[in-house]
């Protein structure tokens, strides 16, 4: 159980890569808090959990709302003793697809304001909790790298190398308090397309066509290395990202 006695809370919980990480957690023994928009989808990941022995609780927060996040993160911390993991796995609501050209301003501006935003205030909630602990971990989700040729991104890859940005200057002030902020890097995770989803193959095989070994992350992938990350195993690991784009960005 490398997370055993660890309260982790997941913004963004009922979504694929939220689902899968909390799952994950949960099977190594994190009590998991779920926070997310919509219920429903949150029950539904907190279900699974349950069913499979682990502990779940849920929250209806917008991790965009500053009040909210600062309640919902000071009322997990008071009603479970401790918050010991932060990640954000909540979508930036990107245009893709439209060239940088055509796009209109708040289109691209969009994903880059909520992601910041969302980072910012969801790793400052649980910094206030972790620096009086004197230990915490803060994780991120996207990572650097070029934008792919032929795929119209918009505002999305910034708003990925302005968190990163903000992730560097997070792990420099938060590492003397014991808190460590690394970011999950991956190239792409095709399970996330949605099924039926007409581009959805293409998409696949370009995923896994630039990588060195034929293959993309999985979502149990991203789960077993979040695992990893949180845990004491990467108890000197901070500030740098966890690489698992099966090559497609050489460090």
């Amino acid at each position: 159980m490398l997370l055993e006695n660890k309260n982790a809370v997941i913004y963004g919980g009922g979504g694929s890569i939220g689902g899968a990480v909390a799952r994950a957690f949960a099977r190594e023994g994190a009590r998991v808090h779920l926070a997310g928009r919509t219920r429903k989808s949150l029950e539904e990941v907190a279900d699974a959990i349950r069913a499979a022995g682990g502990t779940a609780e849920t929250d209806q927060v917008d991790a965009l709302d500053e009040e909210a996040v600062d309640r919902h993160a000071d009322a997990v911390a008071e009603r479970a003793g401790s918050l010991d993991i932060s990640f954000n796995l909540i979508s930036y609501a990107e245009v893709q697809g439209t060239p940088l050209a055509e796009m209109a301003l708040a289109d691209f501006e969009r994903p880059v304001h909520n992601a910041v935003r969302t980072m910012f205030l969801t790793s400052r909630a649980a910094a206030r909790h972790m620096m009086r602990q004197k230990s915490g971990v803060i994780l991120a989700f996207g990572g650097y790298g070029d934008p792919p040729r032929n795929h119209y991104m918009g505002g999305f890859q910034v708003a990925f190398g302005a968190v990163e940005s903000l992730r560097r200057n997070l792990a420099c002030e938060l590492g003397p308090h014991g808190i460590r902020v690394l970011t999950l890097q991956t190239g792409g995770v095709p399970e996330t397309i949605p099924e039926g989803f007409e581009w959805g193959k293409a998409i696949t095989e370009e995923i896994a066509g630039h990588t060195m070994l034929g293959r993309a992350a999985s979502l149990a992938d991203v789960g077993n290395v979040a695992v990893f990350a949180a845990s004491d195993l990467a108890r000197s690991m901070t500030a740098t990202a966890l690489n698992i784009t099966g090559g497609s960005v050489i460090d």
